[in-house]
């Protein structure tokens, strides 16, 4: 190879690497400063060293009007949506991916459009049917919203990772008498493991920090979750305490950091169809 021309790509690999590590650090200075904020006594904006270590912010938040009682409703509300975010995915993808119409691909791009409707945009008309029918206020009816605002997207995944499920497999499960539903069950589903996790994974951190549905669509206090509780430490107390402030967004984040280990196996494997399928 021409010494020039290795040069080049030398050049630009260096380059690209200085770019995704500017990337890196304009990420990790965010979680750097919560971190060593959370244990700072005098933390402010500044990523910094502490001078000295304490847990004093962790006990100062650790109560259950600032902490327990908000993830408790949030743990509720995105627990449930989506649970039943993934269950309708499946299901409506399931007939998207195994039986052909001319109203699939329609359907499809339907779907795909409804995804790219901003929230804000239908959260009046929303608001004005959930007065209507009684679920203003009301875990239930929040739980239906996010399940509803993430569906389209969860059905569009869902059907993709369906579609390398071999139909074969269904095919032989039909011939010793298993139905349509049982085939998707026992079949299907448990070989796209890492499809469900990633649909599980990406409606729940979706809901999870989403701050204006419960902000629009619950009223009482006591029935906030931690997404909208945060808000608190901006207003009706004053003076901004950052050591607080970082410590609870410690805490809020360890759910989702949780979920991520959990499924991590499920994400970083494929279908395990393994010899189930002969040429």
């Amino acid at each position: 190879m021409p010494r020039t021309l290795r040069d080049r790509r030398t050049a630009r690999r260096l380059a690209a690497d200085a770019g995704l590590l500017a990337v890196a650090a304009a990420f990790a200075l965010p979680l750097a400063w919560v971190v060593l904020s959370a244990l700072d006594p005098d933390a402010d904006l500044r990523v910094k060293a502490p001078d000295g270590l304490t847990l004093a912010n962790f006990d100062a938040v650790l109560t259950p009007d600032i902490i327990f009682t908000p993830l408790l409703n949030s743990l509720v509300l995105c627990g449930g949506g989506t649970l039943l975010t993934v269950v309708c995915a499946a299901l409506a993808a399931y007939p998207l991916s195994r039986f052909r119409s001319r109203l699939n691909r329609p359907f499809l791009l339907t779907i795909l459009f409804a995804t790219s409707l901003p929230i804000t945009a239908i959260m009046v008309p929303v608001y004005a049917l959930f007065v209507r029918v009684n679920l203003i206020d009301t875990m239930q009816g929040t739980i239906f919203f996010f399940a509803a605002s993430q569906l389209p997207f969860a059905i569009w995944l869902m059907k993709n990772f369906m579609d390398g499920v071999p139909k074969e497999l269904e095919e032989a499960a039909w011939t010793d008498g298993a139905s349509s539903p049982q085939s998707l069950v026992r079949i299907v589903l448990p070989l796209m493991g890492p499809g469900v996790a990633v649909v599980t994974v990406f409606c729940f951190v979706m809901m999870w920090g989403n701050f204006f549905v419960p902000f629009m669509l619950l009223l009482t206090p006591d029935q906030m979750p931690a997404a909208v509780s945060i808000n608190e430490f901006f207003g009706n107390r004053g003076m901004v305490v950052y050591g607080q402030l970082a410590a609870f967004s410690v805490i809020y984040s360890t759910p989702v950091l949780v979920l991520y280990v959990l499924v991590a196996r499920r994400l970083g494997g494929g279908f395990a169809l393994g010899g189930a399928v002969k040429g």
